[in-house]
């Protein structure tokens, strides 16, 4: 089930408005014409941003996120048409023999519940043709970036055409062992409304999501840094064996 900050549809159609620098994705555009790829599969695809980047490109795309609203904001953009939108998630994914499939942003953190996190990886690999790589970014434990996630450092106040000034902040409710919940508030200055959305992000450690890849039947190409936020993040790539 996705997190209301996608799912509810006045929420959904702030994220653009709200993050709207997405140089995160550059390295993503580097990394498909690395790879040569010609069809992607874009797992957590929100509101399209990347999936339509790509199909600007002459990609094909394939984009799969469980959050109707999200998918409907998507939906609504120039270019939507070139990119199948799949409502649901990657583990009842038919095979697609996609080149790459990607989880940008926060998608892999988000797929917090271990037996969904091994389905999102067998799914992956079964959408994958052989030779295909599967890549993805989260954050190291270590740096503990939930510690800054409070009202006095992540307020911020934004005019959204449409939608009048918001107010939103980020507050962290719990942390269980690798487990962070936490609370993101919404204020409309239009009407006085103030909406909430609870997340849970998983911070997995290195050697763990290697394991994972391991016994999915990847083979670990690389772990890098994502390079907007370098030595803060690891990027994987993973590669489905040709055999």
């Amino acid at each position: 089930m996705a997190d209301d900050a996608f799912g509810h549809p006045r929420l959904a159609a702030l994220y653009d408005p709200l993050d709207p620098d997405r140089s995160d994705l550059d390295a993503y555009l580097r990394m498909a014409e690395e790879f040569g790829a010609r069809r992607v599969l874009d797992i957590g695809c929100g509101t399209g941003v990347f999936a339509l980047l790509l199909a600007g490109r002459g990609i094909e795309v394939v984009g799969v996120d469980p959050a109707r609203a999200s998918l409907d904001v998507a939906r609504g953009k120039p270019g939507a048409a070139r990119v199948r939108w799949i409502e649901g998630d990657a583990g009842a994914l038919p095979p697609l023999r996609a080149d790459l499939a990607t989880m940008t942003a926060n998608v892999a953190q988000a797929v917090a519940d271990p037996e969904a996190w091994h389905r999102t990886l067998a799914g992956a690999r079964t959408a994958l043709r052989p030779g295909g790589r599967l890549v993805f970014e989260t954050r190291d434990p270590a740096r503990r970036a939930w510690e800054s996630w409070t009202r006095e450092r992540s307020y911020r106040s934004v005019d959204v055409p449409g939608a009048g000034t918001v107010g939103t902040w980020h507050q962290v409710t719990g942390v269980d062992g690798p487990l962070v919940t936490f609370r993101t508030t919404y204020e409309f200055a239009a009407d006085g409304t103030v909406l909430t959305s609870e997340s849970t992000l998983r911070f997995r450690e290195r050697d763990e999501v290697g394991a994972d890849l391991a016994a999915h039947g990847y083979e670990l190409e690389r772990v890098g840094d994502a390079p907007d936020r370098p030595g803060r993040e690891f990027v994987f790539v993973a590669r489905r064996p040709d055999a």
